[in-house]
């Protein structure tokens, strides 16, 4: 078992870190178009420090071996300008190393005919961008994570899936009403079907999915809707199959990877011994290239980096190389990209993950959080009410890393866990029936908690339509049950759009600040505090039921007196047929003071329900304080003609733009 990384270490990784060298400043590698008087061509460049002779080789030269000399530049780099050479040719690097002629795709390709194919010259600035988007503020986001092979199909689009499946389904998303999807990685892996953390070619994008101009016509189609696009990135190790770098230029100890790869026991991983150097100037580049290449050419929205914790940890402790690419990369999108969002999965309750880099941390964003997910998933697919945990409860919705609510994301399912033993929530909580009342009524139940608790919300694909079963590359997402399930879709929409304070009176949710005031544990009911600033529209109050039994008169204590508008009842009918829609009606606080607050009201709620609760903000347009805009203040608008009595616009005289803004304002107030 892991343990978290304790200061004492940290200091330690720093220090050593200090005396890593510079990085390298020469120019980039791989294959680079070039323009000059003579016309276009490519600049090919490599780094194989063994070999004693380096070639490239492909369909410009009809594959020959000898007829493109690459020239030493010393220091294990080799380089040559080809003339003529342009994107679309097929190549690959020829090196003599120890006698042995050796064939390698180069490391840095852009695009591969396949993960064992050759690699494809790309031009990486030719793609027309046509729409930029400004990333929502990480208070603002939720992310839709997805796996490309089983999200993007189409009818009769063939499985697995693709970057035009997912471009297909972007109106569901859209009107899901999410602003950031997170696609499980999509760089080169071996064969057409894999969750994708098997990466071997870590510049390249998966050839099947569409290859790389058809992701960036999906991130810009996202971008048009205002929908940031976040990739999963894997350098906790690579491959193990397929691997474009494995022995590069023939060297090698202990029979490891060679150049790019730890050679002792550093290089093991569960996953293969395969974990790359991060102790070599030119690994640590290699890597650091391939996270800068995700903003600069495909205008990605933020990254969230597999493993972190195998990036510090080897099997023989604290690995400071680690440790300090880690700082370095976070720095230099700190710098160059502030607004993209940069996620460690580390799981590890390793708060030093998100502390800054001046203060020794890692210097991520934000973090995946396991104090959320294990406990409210155990919570709700217990069969027993009585064994259900309040104080878990409690625990996950107050929990933050350094004392900064967004600094972790949250949600009850994900790759990982609705997979490796596990199964999406409606199945866990009933297996062979997640369309059973109760897995409905618990697994929405969970959702609610992670839509209202601080911190920063995400959904895996088809949970809004309670996908069954477990995630597998295997089998697609079926989009049968949104039909099915449309109810439960509309659940997902409303607490998506209360979360994002679409309707100006649940700002709350956006905050840092969070008062779980209310614990039952007794009778299985929690109720928590939201504020950003507080006040009208601002503060919200959620109460929650984890005991299958209705309650008609239950006190909760309200940091404020008036009216506490019902916004959201999990038990409503038209989320679902089977449901009882039993009344949480809005109440108005007495004062009663009650758990620790000054005022309280008696509440109803249904089984297994959420209720959010919240006061209208002011209503300039409510002239006579009833809470809705009628034809009382078109009457009141009449009376105060020619006078300033009931200047709703601020021009300092009641006229026809008043009675214009009254009329456009009918109705209830938010």
């Amino acid at each position: 078992m892991r343990k978290r990384l304790p200061f004492t270490s940290v200091l330690l990784l720093t220090a050593v870190a200090s005396t890593v060298t510079a990085q390298s400043s020469r120019p980039g590698q791989g294959a680079t178009i070039y323009q000059d008087d003579d016309g276009w061509g490519t600049t090919f460049r490599t780094w194989a420090p063994h070999a004693s002779a380096a070639y490239v080789s492909g369909t410009f030269n009809n594959w020959a071996t000898n007829t493109h000399p690459l020239v030493s530049e010393g220091d294990g780099f080799w380089s040559m300008d080809a003339a003529g050479v342009w994107a679309g040719h097929e190549y690959q690097f020829v090196m003599l190393s120890s006698g042995n002629t050796l064939w390698r795709n180069d490391p840095h390709a852009r695009k591969l005919t396949s993960s064992n194919g050759k690699s494809i010259i790309v031009n990486p600035d030719q793609f027309d961008w046509q729409h930029d988007m400004v990333m929502p503020n990480w208070n603002e986001l939720v992310i839709y994570e997805m796996h490309t092979g089983t999200f993007g199909v189409v009818d009769g689009g063939g499985f697995p899936g693709n970057f035009v499946g997912i471009q297909a389904h972007l109106d569901h998303l859209e009107s899901l009403g999410i602003n950031a999807i997170e696609l499980l990685p999509v760089n080169e892996f071996a064969g057409d079907q894999s969750w994708g953390y098997n990466p071997g070619h870590i510049f390249a994008v998966e050839s099947y999915y569409g290859g790389p101009d058809q992701l960036k016509q999906l991130i810009d189609a996202c971008h048009e809707r205002g929908i940031a696009v976040l990739i999963d990135v894997v350098f906790n190790h690579l491959g193990p199959d397929d691997l474009g770098c494995w022995k590069f230029d023939g060297w090698s100890e202990n029979d490891g990877g060679g150049i790019y790869f730890y050679n002792d026991e550093r290089a093991n991983t569960p996953w293969g011994d395969t974990r790359p150097n991060f102790s070599t100037d030119e690994v640590r580049q290699f890597l650091r290239d391939a996270v800068m290449q995700w903003m600069d050419e495909f205008h990605v929205d933020g990254l969230r980096v597999d493993g972190t914790r195998w990036i510090e940890w080897t099997d023989v402790g604290n690995n400071p190389d680690g440790w300090s690419w880690m700082q370095w990369i976070n720095d230099d999108v700190d710098a160059l990209y502030p607004d993209k969002l940069i996620a460690a999965e580390d799981m590890s309750d390793n708060h030093w993950i998100t502390k800054p880099t001046d203060e020794d941390g890692a210097g991520f964003d934000t973090q995946w959080d396991p104090w959320f997910v294990h406990p409210i998933r155990e919570v709700v697919e217990g069969t027993d009410d009585d064994w259900r945990n309040m104080w878990d409860v409690k625990n996950s919705i107050d929990f933050a890393y350094n004392d900064a609510s967004f600094q972790r994301v949250i949600y009850t399912e994900s790759h990982d866990e609705v997979a490796n033993g596990r199964s999406r929530v409606p199945e866990a909580i009933w297996p062979g029936n997640p369309d059973s009342w109760y897995s409905k009524k618990r697994s929405t139940l969970a959702a609610g908690v992670v839509f209202t608790s601080p911190g920063i919300p995400m959904i895996f694909q088809g949970q809004e339509f309670l996908e069954d079963g477990w995630f597998t590359d295997t089998e697609p997402l079926d989009w049968s049950r949104a039909e099915t399930h449309a109810g439960i879709t509309e659940l997902y929409r409303d607490l998506i759009s209360l979360r994002l304070n679409k309707q100006g009176n649940t700002r709350g949710l956006m905050g840092e600040h969070v008062n779980v005031h209310h614990v039952n544990d007794w009778d299985k009911v929690v109720a928590w505090h939201r504020w950003m600033d507080g006040g009208e529209g601002d503060d919200v109050i959620v109460l929650a039921n984890f005991r299958n039994q209705v309650w008609e008169d239950y006190r909760i204590g309200l940091p404020s007196e008036g009216l506490w508008k019902i916004r959201f009842n999990s038990d409503w009918q038209i989320y679902d047929p089977d449901y009882d829609g039993h009344p949480c009606d809005e109440v108005s606080a007495e004062s009663i003071p009650w758990d620790g607050m000054p005022y309280s009201a008696s509440f109803k709620f249904g089984p297994y329900t959420m209720g959010i609760f919240s006061q209208s903000p002011p209503c300039p347009m409510d002239l006579d304080g009833d809470g809705s805009v009628t034809v009382n203040e078109v009457l009141l608008i009449i009376a105060s003609w020619g006078t300033p009595d009931a200047d709703v616009t601020g021009d300092g005289q009641t006229d026809v733009d008043d009675l214009l803004a009254i009329i456009g304002a009918f109705g209830a107030c938010p």
